[in-house]
């Protein structure tokens, strides 16, 4: 056996879906650079073609958002068991405990042997997830429930189910595209630790929505997807651009953390970032420039000319600018990870089903090095 904690150099399965070359800051969904994507695809476009491996002609795509269209609705029950949270429930938890309880009612989605069915569940998961998703946000806000609207866009509806006071909300397009690149930039990102969650409890063949549970709880850590409140906290303790250089220094002295700088597979800019930053440009056009954004800005300066940052390859990655952005869109802190969850659901769905079409796949269970006690005789109580 190999010793190769966090599988840094092992690879745990083999997939066509996402290439990744963390040294040039090049990423791909099935061959297409990301750039082009975020740029000229829409969200379900970008989930079709981490399914099927190609991307949609017109007809298969208006086929897909029809079919996607009919499943928004989710059983009113659900309501029932958002409502047995607190108000100051964490989103994820209640998403993660929303998104399990629908394996309760579909149970056909244990028959992941049926091609099929597993489509189905797959359609199912991609429609109502935002519902969900928009009515985790109401109940932390104390408002009622907006059910879809089957007029508007995938976007434009979990906008809409999100934001709607008394019937109305005014869509800003601007907004709602800078939203729906965000979610392609997330929708997928090769074997990081939700996918492998999901990969690893879909390999005891469970239903995809217990599967994807386990995604939503890897992404909830703040090592992963909670980064970006992290680093909406970190500028809220450095407080003013003046501030930023004695922040630096202590980071350099390890007196403090800097979030949203480095990444595991990226020794180079990531390429979602250098996006991201572009789209902020957008929304703060439309909303006004946040404050934070003119800390962030100046910590990437200073960050980037500094051989200490340099030296490590430390370069903002997808998280850095993320927050600042859903923030300006009006989406609390505690929120941005629900967001990051419904723009990795495509890529979660399609790992599990690339999972189990691989004839070599088999039951996730990774080996061990022994480092307890030798045999040892049991000691009777009284001689204790």
């Amino acid at each position: 056996m190999s010793y190769d904690p966090a599988f840094l150099n092992t690879a745990s399965t083999r997939s066509g879906i996402t290439y990744i070359d963390g040294d040039a800051g090049i990423l791909r969904y099935r061959g297409y650079p990301i750039e082009q994507l975020a740029e000229h695809a829409t969200f379900l476009e970008t989930a079709w073609l981490l399914f099927e491996g190609e991307l949609p002609t017109r007809d298969e795509l208006e086929a897909w958002e029809e079919e996607v269209r009919l499943h928004t609705y989710v059983h009113t029950n659900v309501t029932q068991f958002l409502d047995g949270f607190r108000h100051d429930a964490h989103p994820m938890g209640m998403l993660l405990g929303a998104v399990a309880a629908l394996s309760t009612f579909y149970p056909d989605a244990k028959e992941i042997g049926d091609v099929e069915s597993r489509r189905l569940q797959r359609v199912r998961l991609i429609a109502k997830f935002p519902t969900i998703a928009a009515w985790v946000f109401r109940h932390s806000r104390g408002l009622p429930y907006v059910f879809p609207r089957n007029d508007l866009d995938y976007i434009g509806n979990f906008v809409n189910m999100t934001f709607e006071i008394g019937g109305v909300h005014e869509p800003n397009p601007v907004l709602q595209r800078a939203l729906e690149i965000l979610l392609v930039l997330h929708a997928d990102h090769e074997q990081n630790a939700s996918t492998n969650a999901v990969r690893g409890v879909g390999s005891t063949q469970v239903d995809p929505f217990s599967a994807v549970s386990a995604g939503i709880a890897a992404l909830y850590g703040p090592l992963h997807g909670g980064a970006n409140e992290q680093v909406l906290r970190m500028l809220d303790e450095i407080g003013d651009v003046k501030n930023v250089p004695a922040f630096i220094e202590g980071v350099k002295n390890h007196e403090r953390l800097l979030m949203g700088f480095g990444h595991r597979v990226y020794k180079n800019y990531d390429p979602r970032a250098k996006l991201i930053k572009r789209v902020a440009d957008d929304v703060f056009a439309q909303t006004g420039i946040d404050p934070k954004l003119e800390i962030a800005l100046e910590l990437e300066r200073i960050a980037l000319e500094d051989d200490y940052f340099i030296s490590r390859k430390l370069y903002p990655n997808v998280d850095f600018y993320s927050g600042i952005i859903y923030r300006a869109m009006g989406y609390p802190t505690d929120y941005f990870t629900v967001l990051f969850a419904l723009g990795r659901l495509p890529g979660w769905l399609a790992q599990w089903e690339e999972m189990l079409s691989d004839s070599e796949q088999k039951i996730a269970r990774p080996r061990q090095i022994y480092t307890g006690y030798d045999r040892r005789d049991f000691v009777p109580l009284a001689s204790r």
